[in-house]
């Protein structure tokens, strides 16, 4: 088969608009897996749609407890840390791991955790039974839906978070004059609040502090601020603020809206609530409402994608009764389609290039399980963090990423102290999490709490963002300067290991797995673990290839590419696995949930099938072996994580399986993802955002990937895809790609560059050398 191109060709016909999807139901939500989401990048809701009482159990990204500190460093880590290395270069593990527990761990005083803000309660006054009731969410405008009928009345309810203005707002309207009465009130705060009426608005102000995570006096100063807006013509429609809840009775409609501010970097919370509650005021329900639509639609509108037709019977029943087919064997590609682009809907909701933060661990919707339990609602630097935004490169969300890379930023300024008072190295560390104030010592727990590469491994993101942008701006003042110094910090604490004098890391932990030890005993820390020298080959690489295009800094980059070039290599173990630890050790729990390790396969190109097809060979038998062992930890990050290293290995089939799995078995009713009960200590399934933002960004390394140099079209397809088509897909560079195939083959691509691009075209083992210029697109076809 060979390849033909030809420029000035537009499909984009062909290749026309498809609806993002909804998620439908035929009942209200009674629980929080079935409620479905909203947000404007900072404050976020789950709305139930009763007919009796709606509920919107409220969220915001800022409403953390805690506090900056400068006394999480231990004081005696940097006068224990050769004696440490001595120990484990001389195989006393157990040693080794007693002194690192005592002297390297981090003592956070305050760490805090984001909080779960109360439920706003929605009391409706009409009676009688309820008949024709529908619900939903449409991911083109971002508005949930719902709508019934109660003693002849229509009634239709829609409740949106708008970027725009900063609120939430809650519609309701009935066709019949003069039938809607409301009593709106709150409920299940998790920290006090004080309750006022002030000026008819429902007022709600305290401090988000809690006693687990934090000392219970630490937090943001949080208000909350709700106004109840009738439309009438009557009397009968003022508001009710007599009691502690807002009432209205005898309105045709009205709209309800929501506003929160904290203290937050200076924020004033009272000041800006009542400022965001009195703009979208003056806007009007109409024009918020189309404000919204248009902010919504066109970032949802860049990216379209189908997978094949389902049945029009299956089509119409509810998700999760869809969901519930899928989970037995039924086909249903619809379903996989809109995953796709739910995730990329929870991103653009969850994160935006104005959000304060980025996405916590559950992303912007709290449940409130994760801050109760022992892991905190933060940002987990060993993989939920990256993959929280896998899906905005590709698919057409570059600036969800903002928040996230201003995080790193921050993190590096606190990180140099850590570096220094620790390790006495240069440069910046982060470890395993943070927090909203830029926590970079280790973690307070064995076995996590000393991942040193958390903090390159996020840097990424800053390279991610330059090679899909090209922006040498964006290069020279935000990525290299990052870049540079978490190479800085390596250049100094990596060490020679005495038997090849390899440089390596240590002690440190391959997140969040441990070892069997000669002796027999299970450890943890250890020198040059295999995840620590793929994230330190990638910085390195990275800071080469920066200062190269910069013409910056040579003698650094010489010392740099010396350094790179004694890291120790990957090896193969003796079950033909890819060695997690510089040494052949066995799991202490060989269905362990992480395979950090693997990150060489994906979202590295360290390991390929191409290029190293042995070392692809021994990444696969490690997945095979994981997944075999009893008691397989499975988790929905865990499944993203599968897909991605399977569309890397060009295994479309097998991708497609954890693509079902994810969707089936790691995914509620309302789609979102779930880390199983019984895993990492959780009592419950508790809801986590990265399978979510992952299955998307797996799903688009199906079907294209890049490396900067080339770009392979539909790499992994599995045979069951035979036709479909995707739009608006990103290839490192600048590059949108859009792509229909049929009968399991490529039918055409078109390219599409922001600069003039020299790139190579692969489609299974034909490539094509194309030069693209901007503003033209460019037909790549396959001619058998």
């Amino acid at each position: 088969m060979l390849l033909n191109s030809r420029g000035g060709t537009d499909r984009s016909e062909v290749l026309a608009p498809l609806p993002a999807g909804s998620l439908r139901y035929s009942t209200p939500a009674t629980r929080w897996f079935e409620a479905l989401p909203i947000g404007n990048g900072r404050l976020g809701g789950m709305v139930h749609g009763a007919a009796d009482v709606d509920r919107i159990q409220l969220s915001e990204s800022t409403a953390w407890s805690g506090a900056p500190s400068d006394t999480d460093v231990s004081d005696t880590g940097r006068e224990q840390l050769p004696h440490i290395r001595a120990l484990l270069f001389a195989g006393d593990h157990a040693k080794a791991q007693q002194l690192t527990e005592e002297h390297l761990l981090g003592r956070p005083t305050s760490f805090g955790t984001n909080l779960p803000l109360p439920e706003v309660l929605i009391r409706q006054h009409a009676t009688g039974p309820v008949q024709g009731y529908r619900r939903g969410l449409d991911l083109d405008d971002g508005i949930a839906r719902s709508a019934y009928t109660r003693s002849g009345t229509d009634y239709a309810t829609e409740v949106l978070a708008s970027h725009p203005t900063g609120v939430i707002a809650y519609r309701i309207t009935a066709s019949t004059p003069n039938a809607v009465g409301l009593q709106v009130d709150v409920g299940n705060a998790v920290f006090p609040l004080r309750r006022r009426i002030d000026n008819s608005d429902l007022v709600l102000s305290g401090r988000a502090v809690e006693t687990l995570h934090s000392n219970g006096r630490d937090g943001v100063d949080l208000t909350i601020r709700i106004r109840l807006l009738p439309d009438n013509g009557t009397d009968h429609g003022t508001p009710d603020t007599s009691g502690d809840a807002l009432r209205i009775d005898g309105a045709d409609a009205a709209t309800l809206l929501i506003a929160v501010g904290t203290s937050w970097l200076d924020g004033s919370p009272e000041a800006d609530a009542a400022a965001a509650l009195d703009a979208a005021e003056r806007q009007g329900w109409p024009q918020l409402r189309a404000a919204h639509v248009a902010d919504v639609s066109a970032l949802m509108g860049r990216a379209a994608i189908d997978l094949g037709r389902t049945d029009p019977a299956v089509r119409a029943l509810p998700t999760d009764a869809r969901r519930d087919r899928l989970a037995k064997g039924a086909d249903d590609p619809e379903l996989l389609a809109l995953y796709f682009q739910y995730g990329r809907y929870l991103t653009i909701a969850g994160s935006r290039h104005d959000s304060p933060l980025p996405l916590t661990l559950q992303g912007l919707w709290n449940d409130g399980l994760a801050s109760s339990a022992s892991w905190t609602n933060d940002f987990h630097l060993d993989m939920n963090t990256q993959q929280n935004y896998w899906a905005a490169e590709p698919t057409g969300l570059a600036e969800s990423q903002e928040p996230l890379l201003r995080l790193v930023e921050n993190l590096r300024l606190s990180g140099r102290s850590t570096a220094s008072r620790l390790y006495g190295a240069r440069g910046w560390v982060a470890h395993t999490v943070t927090n909203a104030w830029g926590y970079s010592a280790p973690g307070r727990g064995m076995g996590w709490g000393l991942n040193v590469t958390g903090g390159a491994w996020i840097a990424l993101q800053h390279w991610e963002r330059w090679e899909y942008g090209r922006d040498e701006t964006f290069l020279r003042e935000r990525a290299y300067p990052v870049l540079k110094e978490a190479a800085e910090f390596f250049l100094d604490y990596l060490v020679p290991e005495p038997e090849h004098g390899w440089l390596v890391t240590g002690p440190s932990d391959s997140p969040e797995n441990w070892y069997l030890a000669p002796s027999g005993a299970e450890c943890s820390v250890s020198m040059g673990p295999t995840a620590d020298r793929v994230f330190v080959e990638a910085i390195f690489r990275m800071c080469e290839e920066a200062a190269a295009h910069l013409d910056a800094d040579a003698d650094f980059r010489a010392r740099v590419a010396a350094a790179r070039a004694r890291l120790a290599p990957f090896r193969i173990g003796r079950h033909g696995q890819l060695q997690e630890w510089l040494h052949d050790f066995d799991e202490a729990v060989p269905s362990h949930r992480h395979t950090s390790h693997l990150m060489a396969l994906y979202p590295e190109r360290q390991i390929s099938p191409r290029t190293t097809p042995q070392l692809a060979q021994a990444a696969r038998v490690t997945i095979d072996r994981r997944e075999a062992a009893p008691g397989w930890e499975q988790t929905e990050w865990a499944e993203a994580n599968f897909i991605a290293y399977y569309a890397r290995l060009l295994d479309g089939d097998a991708a497609l399986h954890h693509v079902r799995s994810l969707v089936t078995d790691a995914s509620e009713a309302n789609l979102l993802s779930y880390s199983r009960g019984g895993v990492a200590g959780a009592a419950q399934n508790i809801y986590s955002f990265d399978g979510n933002a992952g299955g998307t960004g797996g799903i688009a390394e199906m079907l294209l990937q890049s490396d900067g140099d080339e770009i392979e079209l539909l790499p992994a397809l599995p045979t069951t895809w035979r036709d479909g088509q995707v739009r608006g897909l990103r290839a490192r560079g600048g590059i949108q790609v859009d792509i229909t195939w049929s009968d399991g083959r490529l039918r055409h691509a078109t390219l599409r560059a922001e600069a003039a691009r020299q790139v190579r075209i692969r489609y299974a083992d034909d490539t094509l050398a194309l030069s693209l210029l901007p503003g033209r697109s460019c037909e790549v076809t396959p001619d058998s």
